[in-house]
């Protein structure tokens, strides 16, 4: 009977051998190390760099900037046709326009008054019928009664008239030469500003012939005395 107790052997490996799984790790170790060197400097590389992309989109941006900005110059550009953008005389254009329409208004006016008559001649009509009267008050044939009391009337209403038509005229016809003379400006005279002061002018001619014929006895003869019959 054995008495001896079991050893059980270690087996030491030689001086100078290494345990291939410790060999193994150690590979996978450096292989590691070996990667995220290689990950560190390609993201050093790409922060510094930039990638293709990054340029692109920069272009891309600082050409929008450079449109936008191109933009904003051709809106700062004065319109020829905007009263508002006058750099010279903000307001020269606008005084303009409202005075060249008031002008054309009021020669339309003056034209339908040269022909539908007007207060003042009313007034000078009576005057003159009021002179007569008194003229003839003492005596006089029928004839100078008719001349003094109503010819005189007449022609008085026909000059009166005639007076406005010729205002009505000459305002119209100021307003249409108006852009030949003076500054010259950009901006074309409004078409209503033309349309209303031809219609004055238009105006002022028929009230101009209309008074001359009223003057001159034109279409209506003053009425005549007959011969008184002999007694």
């Amino acid at each position: 009977m054995n008495t001896t107790p079991s050893r059980t052997s270690t087996t030491t490996p030689p001086a100078g051998t290494t345990d291939p799984a410790d060999a193994d790790t150690a590979d996978t170790t450096a292989q590691d190390s070996t990667t995220g060197e290689a990950t560190a400097k390609g993201a050093f590389a790409k922060d510094a760099t930039g990638t293709p992309s990054d340029a692109t989109d920069f272009a891309t941006d600082s050409g929008d900037i450079a449109g936008r900005a191109d933009d904003e110059d051709e809106d700062l550009e004065p319109d020829p046709f905007n009263d508002d953008e006058d750099l010279d005389d903000p307001f020269g254009e606008a005084r303009h326009g409202v005075g060249t329409g008031a002008a054309a208004v009021v020669s339309a006016a003056l034209g339908v008054v040269a022909l539908t008559g007007a207060w003042t001649g009313r007034v000078a009509a009576e005057r003159e019928t009021l002179i007569g009267q008194i003229k003839t008050s003492g005596g006089g044939s029928a004839a100078q009664q008719i001349s003094e009391i109503y010819g005189d009337a007449w022609h008085t209403t026909a000059l009166v008239n005639g007076v406005f038509a010729v205002l009505a005229l000459l305002v119209g016809v100021f307003v249409l030469v108006r852009p030949a003379f003076g500054a010259p400006s950009e901006k074309p005279q409004p078409t209503w500003v033309r349309a209303v002061a031809l219609a004055g002018v238009a105006l002022g001619v028929l009230g101009v012939l209309i008074s001359a014929g009223m003057y001159f006895d034109l279409f209506v003869a003053l009425p005549t005395a007959g011969t008184p019959a002999a007694g």
